[in-house]
């Protein structure tokens, strides 16, 4: 059927408005801050309805929703099984860099990592060596990584949180001591949960709640 003049010309005025406005949403906000979350192996390896036999159910989703809750943006994926840490990083740093070049402040972009995905953000920390963007590494750094890992070099605002029972992940000063590249605030964090690595696998405000606060730009995490 035949469309009048009049008609054409709204449905056509209405079709460019929806695209203006496609085109805004899209525009990274400026007084946001962005979190880039980066899961364990697990996680990985695993469908989310799978409960490792010691620590349970990896809480992946209720993860990303307390950080969203707190009005983050997040960025994440369910990674491929057996993704190569290093290349996984590269990816990581070209969007982190494209948001840059929009124009998002480093410093309200955050990288967190629990186990396999804290080497993953140690490997975004050292490949793209700004030392304003936030990372935050969790159960992710052993005294032989020095030995194992000598290319990795923190770089950035750096919150490294660890486990006392956990043997996957320790203090990691010997790390800070190694690395060539700038660092501008460095905090550990030890926490007692008993809970080995299993701490990570679990929503828990125990590394959330600090986490958020590095985000934030807290770094006295007070």
């Amino acid at each position: 059927m035949k469309q009048s003049p009049k008609f054409l010309f709204t449905f056509l005025l209405t079709l460019f408005f929806s695209i203006i406005g496609f085109s805004q949403s899209k525009t990274p906000n400026k007084e946001q801050r962005y979190i880039f979350f980066l899961h364990n192996a697990f996680v990985e390896q695993n469908d989310l309805s799978v409960a490792h036999p010691e620590y349970g159910k990896a809480e992946y989703n209720e993860i990303l929703a307390s950080f969203r809750k707190d009005n983050f943006i997040v960025f994440s994926e369910k990674r491929s099984k057996n993704t190569n840490a290093a290349k996984y990083a590269e990816k990581i740093v070209k969007q982190i860099k494209k948001l840059i070049k929009e124009g998002i402040s480093a410093n309200r972009i955050t990288v967190i990592g629990t186990s396999k995905g804290g080497y993953i953000a140690q490997y975004v920390s050292t490949y793209l060596a700004n030392p304003d963007v936030n990372f935050v590494f969790i159960g992710c750094f052993r005294d032989s990584d020095i030995q194992e890992i000598p290319d990795i070099n923190f770089c950035g605002n750096i919150l490294t949180i660890y486990e006392k029972s956990d043997v996957y992940g320790v203090d990691a000063i010997k790390r800070k001591e190694t690395s060539k590249l700038k660092i501008n605030h460095f905090k550990q964090i030890e926490l007692n949960t008993n809970l080995k690595h299993g701490f990570l696998y679990k929503a828990s405000d125990d590394w959330i709640a600090p986490s958020k606060k590095w985000a934030n730009g807290n770094y006295d995490l007070k």
